[in-house]
């Protein structure tokens, strides 16, 4: 079956599943729409965690940015997992106690405040829609290749999906999708690294391929991509760049941010028992780690069969002659899409891969008769392109294709549903139309969603940067905004509304100033990755961590020198963290 045909009838598939998923579980009430009436699995929810967090950040450019980064990339698998362990601990239990629907509504209540609900909304507004616009790119991107229409209409595409589940079957309906979302992407990530690290390893787990050696049974896979990307002027696979304190504040604010998200705390709503909220968790850092495993793997065999398929570097024939690799077929197929590019500067024919801003290289260079690059490549296209370039069969790369779309269609679903009752529960009902009613809030919900949906879209189609550079910026406003609020709010009953929405205040506008600062319109890009232009060296990917430390401390200040919150609310912090019956047993 031809390749075209062959997509088009898995991709199809994969949407007629979530749409009678959703159908077939379609919210009726408020209670369903926004926690799934409380009534999810500890399996099931774990599942659907894991696919509403394992966006297409995880599953198109994680792996792309280790491919490019090597061991700098380290810092997105230590900070993306870490986050679940805060999750477990310290926030999933309790807040699940308190048996709310939302976050702001949290916020509100614990802070006695319609304003620090507000603040709360805002911050999770400023989030989402950050964190949304990664994944509708990630649906652009899937669709301009593999359906083959341009992304515009390949976003309007998603949208349509996403728009019928996300807004019929609300949490309900998204929850049961997302677990059937997980199953093809976890699928269709490692089937593909399965055959490439057989292929090229001669083991069929990547990630033992990872550590292991070639084919030929004496050289390190490692060693070889160290070779390979040197002889062409790039940093060692192996080796760092980044420095210690940049590393820390970038893991630390992608740990802190995932604990802070609010689409991935709304989850630990959705089980029915206090106890099962940890159970969760625990099965989603399960289902999560088998692709987080596996994504150092995929990067370093994508990396190598880029470089071995377009150009073998600067290796020389017994004759002294270069040795060039045409252009592989696959090249001109990716091309057509815009994200691969070749400019033949040199007029050879031929492609001509390396580092040119290595100077010592660049001499070098020179001499073989090499103008410069002639070769950009996006990041995010390395794991959908992976399985063409492997030459594996066209199922794989169908199944790659699905893969794409469930993992940015589950996490977009998840975005919008709660931007979606932050605005019709957390503003309309709870603030300026209290007494409407559950079927007028239902509607609103639903409204709201559908909007959010076209702004997505639009994000969507003009991204501030790569898939997991966008939901980094996503996290580090999660960690410098939402995260204190929320850890304070149940273990540090002094904290007042006054602190806490100075704090909130204070992390987010930090935040958000230093990534248009550097991101934005007011320093050129290139100005952004330049370490000495940084404050205290911190890059925007880990500012969040810093705008963190400055919630705590302005939290704190405010909070010493204004009244503490009244006897009820330090009872309910008292009654959210001590066990039911845990004062009657002490006494006796």
């Amino acid at each position: 079956m031809a390749l075209q045909t062959l997509i088009y009838l898995v991709v199809g598939a994969s949407f007629l599943l979530y749409i009678g998923i959703a159908v077939v579980s379609r919210a009726s009430s408020t209670g369903d729409f926004y926690v799934a009436g409380k009534g999810v699995h500890p399996v099931a929810n774990g599942m659907a965690t894991a696919a509403d967090w394992m966006s297409a950040a995880s599953f198109i450019s994680m792996a792309g940015l280790i491919a490019y980064l090597g061991y700098d990339g380290a810092v997105y698998l230590m900070g993306w997992t870490g986050g679940y362990v805060l999750l477990a601990l310290l926030l999933a239990p309790y807040l699940r106690k308190f048996g709310k629907f939302t976050v702001p509504e949290f916020i509100g209540d614990r802070y006695y405040s319609q304003s620090a609900r507000i603040v709360a909304v805002i911050c999770l507004i400023f989030i989402s829609f950050t964190y949304v616009a990664g994944q509708m790119r990630g649906v652009g991107i899937v669709f301009s290749r593999f359906l083959e229409v341009d992304v515009t209409t390949g976003l309007l595409i998603g949208m349509a999906v996403v728009f019928f589940y996300a807004v019929l079957g609300g949490m309900k309906g998204i929850t049961y999708t997302q677990v059937a979302q997980y199953c093809v992407l976890i699928f269709a990530y490692t089937v593909p690294a399965v055959f490439i690290a057989l292929q090229m390893t001669g083991n069929p787990i990547p990630q033992l391929a990872f550590g292991g050696t070639l084919n030929d049974g004496s050289t390190y896979l490692l060693d070889h991509l160290d070779t390979l990307v040197t002889d062409l002027g790039f940093t060692a696979y192996t080796d760092g760049s980044k420095s210690t304190i940049d590393v820390f504040f970038i893991t630390a604010a992608l740990m802190v941010g995932t604990a802070g998200l609010p689409h991935v705390i709304v989850r630990f709503f959705t089980v029915p028992k206090v106890s099962d909220a940890r159970r969760s968790a625990f099965w989603a850092l399960a289902f999560i780690a088998i692709l987080y495993t596996t994504a150092p793997a995929v990067g370093a065999l994508a990396r190598m069969n880029l470089i071995e398929t377009v150009q073998t570097g600067p290796v020389g024939d017994p004759a002294g002659n270069l040795l060039f690799s045409e252009r592989p077929e696959w090249f001109d197929t990716w091309a057509a899409t815009g994200l691969i590019a070749f400019e033949d500067k040199n007029g050879d024919g031929r492609i001509q891969y390396y580092n040119d801003a290595n100077e010592a290289f660049a001499e070098q260079a020179a001499s073989y008769g090499w103008a410069g690059n002639e070769l950009t490549v996006d990041r995010d296209i390395l794991v959908l392109a992976n399985p063409e370039i492997a030459g594996l069969p066209n199922w794989v790369i169908a199944l790659v294709a699905a893969g794409g779309i469930a993992a940015a269609l589950s996490t977009a679903a998840g975005l919008l549903l709660v931007i979606s009752a932050a605005f019709s529960h957390d503003l309309l009902k709870s603030v300026f139309w209290k007494r409407i009613s559950e079927r007028g809030e239902l509607l609103a919900g639903r409204c709201a969603a559908a909007v959010a949906v076209c702004l997505a879209g639009y994000l969507g189609y003009n991204p501030p940067g790569f898939v997991a550079q966008v939901v980094a910026f996503a996290f580090g406003l999660a960690a410098a905004s939402l995260f204190p609020a929320i850890l304070m709010g149940i273990f540090y009953k002094r904290m007042n509304r006054e602190g806490a929405i100075a704090g909130m205040l204070t992390g987010l506008l930090f935040t958000l100033g230093y990534l248009i600062w550097f991101k934005g319109v007011i320093i050129e890009p290139m100005a952004a990755d330049i370490p000495e232009n940084w404050l205290f060296g911190i890059s925007p990917e880990g500012i969040g961590a810093l705008g963190m430390l400055l919630n705590f401390a302005v939290a704190f200040s405010v909070s010493a020198f204004t009244r503490p919150p009244p006897a009820p609310v330090q009872d309910m912090v008292d009654s959210i963290r001590i066990p039911r019956g845990a004062g009657s047993a002490q006494a006796h």
